[in-house]
């Protein structure tokens, strides 16, 4: 459990949502901190892989509950439950893209945001 608030919101949610990806040994985790780029759509990307659409869900689950859980906050938007090969977790500052693996290779999102500082985190 992420114990008290570091930096502003936006950092804070993001650090509650790794969290949340590593309780469910999501792969792969990278944050890209976009508040540096003027073309931004939030502040921090939150991205990862899992092997099976079984676990894309219970990562966005974790996810959601973790973030409810500290900050009683739910997504603004969700979509990509049905298929779940790659579901978003919209919560303005942050946005959460949980891949199936072969997804996320193929989107290559980390590529369009190529600028962004990035930091990796170990899976759980």
């Amino acid at each position: 459990m992420v114990k008290k608030k570091i930096g502003n919101l936006s950092t804070y949610l993001s650090e509650i949502a790794v969290q949340g990806i590593q309780e469910k040994k999501g792969n792969d985790i990278v944050r890209l901190d976009l508040r540096e780029l003027t073309s931004s759509v939030s502040d921090y990307f939150i991205i990862c892989s899992a092997n099976s659409s079984t676990q894309v869900k219970a990562i966005a689950d974790s996810v959601e509950e973790e973030i409810y859980k500290n900050t009683q906050t739910d997504p603004w938007r969700k979509e990509g439950q049905e298929t779940a090969d790659w579901i978003i977790l919209d919560y303005f500052d942050i946005v959460v893209h949980i891949f199936k693996t072969e997804k996320r290779e193929f989107y290559g999102i980390e590529d369009l945001w190529g600028d962004a500082q990035t930091t990796s985190y170990k899976s759980a």
